[in-house]
């Protein structure tokens, strides 16, 4: 709908649901269909501000997902987490294991930073 710039070795992605069990595996599968056409992609940035929740599973899947990104040369980012979403990333050690520095305030945040990174 609206003229952005784009970067090619960045993906974002705003989530427009909670992430519980039901949906996550759904998710993740979209996610993978997104990256598979950006060869050049070194991050994943998911947008959370429409996150409200987040259970054990969902959180368990998407940290999985993330090591697999790991894996395929992929950095997992989140932006715009709210707070209560925040402590359960918190309380479940998943934002230890992400990286503190890979959770930005907003996507612009993100964007800003991971283009520096590259340049």
């Amino acid at each position: 709908r609206h003229q952005v710039i784009t970067q090619p070795h960045i993906l974002a992605i705003r989530v427009d649901e909670s992430l519980y069990f039901a949906n996550s595996k759904y998710l993740e599968d979209h996610l993978q269909l997104l990256i598979a056409e950006k060869p050049t992609l070194e991050y994943l940035v998911l947008i959370c501000s429409a996150i409200n929740f987040i259970d054990a599973s969902a959180l368990e899947s998407l940290e999985r997902f993330g090591e697999d990104l790991k894996e395929a040369g992929v950095e997992l980012c989140l932006a715009e987490v709210k707070g209560p979403v925040m402590d359960q990333l918190e309380r479940g050690g998943f934002l230890e294991r992400l990286g503190r520095d890979r959770v930005f305030l907003t996507p612009h945040d993100a964007m800003i930073a991971l283009t520096e990174v590259v340049n």
